[in-house]
């Protein structure tokens, strides 16, 4: 549990929202621009996770983030330097995730692995609520710093706590524990695997009205329905019903597996509640014009989100727990596509039908659609032949346990004499007894 609390301190401090209030925020030209970086180096920590092992490149991914957040204010005179920068944040952020769904995959076992998700999906939502909260009251400079710091004083608390199994006393490693050696990788299998493809569907569909909601909402709020500065802040209460309901989902999931559900019953009903509730609660949302009606319809939406983490992202390990942090990665990398098409496409919808908004909705209800039909009709739990032969051939937990071609029994130990006796005697017939009064007689 301790393992779990910290990986997820790590997410909530990855989430958390650092903006330049000057930035040009007219439609067309957003903020979201710069999220070229969010196309960061996914592959790159998952390949790295499986070679180095989760905790080390996990320590250095959250250090380099952390430093490059800190020192962003005395770098931000100079442009070439303050790039270089926002790069090293990019790098850092790209290998953490990754990371974290090897360090799932290969150390929480299946009864308990949809609420490690929940928790892990919640602390995201969890750090961008803390960050939208403290950020107005504080200077920009002071955002920098402050998350920064905690991110360094959370590299430590990784040091002194975390003991990476996968590394050490490989004689106690479980049986669920699919340790991996092997570190050549063959991306042709995770890239011509329906049920993978599947996956990164899901994820892509999911990210879609995410991303809408997150560059959008105060806007929408505010032009449509009137929100001020200080109602704008009920932006934020989504992102807690998504904590809230990810935690809840979670250990909902789990249940349903100790109760002898499949897991892919599980992941298929949690991914469906996942991508069409919001779909349809985006549809609700966009058709009232009550602002306490509308955040609670798009609060419902972000809620039921979270039971993705129970669905499609905790299937990653199910598929390929040898290789999850990759899986992920090329899923999260193609979810980030989402974040840059959204913002100008956006734009360009509430332009072109004279600043109605219910094309874009109806585009991100369409899209959620579309991923759980998918999802549904090509998921599966079954592990990737290739991930599951590397599990075979390679897991000393396993592996310890399986006598050589030439093994044979040992020998019966041999009876008591007294013993012996009792079976003859049970073993004579009564006709044998007579026969022998007959040859008396």
């Amino acid at each position: 549990m301790p393992r779990k609390i910290a990986l997820g301190l790590a997410c909530a401090r990855e989430k958390k929202v650092t903006a330049n209030p000057r930035m040009i925020t007219s439609r067309g030209r957003r903020p979201d621009k710069s999220s070229g970086r969010l196309q960061s180096k996914n592959v790159i920590g998952a390949c790295a996770a499986s070679r180095f092992g989760g905790k080390a490149v996990l320590l250095f991914a959250v250090f380099l983030w952390s430093v490059s957040t800190s020192v962003t204010p005395l770098l931000a005179t100079s442009v070439p330097a303050l790039i270089f920068c926002r790069v090293l944040l990019g790098l850092g952020e790209g290998l953490g995730l990754p990371t974290i769904f090897h360090i799932f995959a290969n150390n929480v076992p299946i009864e308990e692995r949809s609420r490690a998700f929940g928790y892990l999906v919640a602390a995201g939502s969890v750090g961008q609520t803390v960050a939208s909260v403290l950020c107005p009251h504080l200077s920009w400079q002071s955002g920098f710093y402050l998350f920064g710091t905690l991110g360094i004083l959370w590299v430590l608390i990784w040091l002194m706590f975390y003991n990476d199994a996968s590394s050490s006393h490989q004689d106690e490693i479980p049986l669920f524990v699919p340790k991996v050696t092997n570190t050549n990788v063959r991306w042709t299998e995770f890239l011509c695997h329906w049920p993978l493809w599947a996956l990164y569907i899901a994820h892509f569909a999911m990210n879609w009205s995410n991303y809408i909601i997150m560059q959008w909402l105060p806007t929408y709020l505010a032009r449509n329905l009137g929100a001020n500065k200080e109602s704008i802040s009920l932006s934020a209460v989504p992102y807690i019903v998504n904590s809230l309901v990810g935690i809840v989902a979670g250990h909902f999931a789990d249940t349903l597996v100790s109760r002898r559900w499949t897991v892919l019953s599980v992941r298929r009903l949690m991914t469906s509640v996942g991508l069409l509730g919001p779909g349809i609660f985006l549809l609700a949302f966009c058709a009232v014009d009550n602002l306490l009606a509308a955040v609670v319809f798009v609060s419902i939406s972000m809620g039921l989100c979270a039971c993705n983490s129970a669905g499609h992202l905790s299937n990653h390990a199910d598929i390929a727990p040898n290789h999850a942090g990759i899986t992920f990665a090329i899923s999260n990398t193609l979810a980030t596509i989402p974040g840059i098409l959204c913002g100008p496409l956006t734009a360009e919808l509430v332009t072109t039908s004279h600043g109605r908004w219910f094309p874009v909705f109806v585009l991100a209800a369409g899209v959620n659609f579309t991923g759980a039909v998918i999802y549904y009709s090509q998921s599966s739990a079954a592990q990737h032949p290739y991930s599951a032969d590397h599990s075979k051939s390679i897991n000393p937990a396993i592996k310890k346990f399986e006598p050589p071609s030439s093994w044979d029994p040992p020998p019966q130990p041999q009876d008591h004499p007294v013993e012996q006796y009792i079976k003859v005697v049970q073993n004579v017939s009564t006709p044998d007894f007579q026969n022998l009064r007959e040859i008396a007689i």
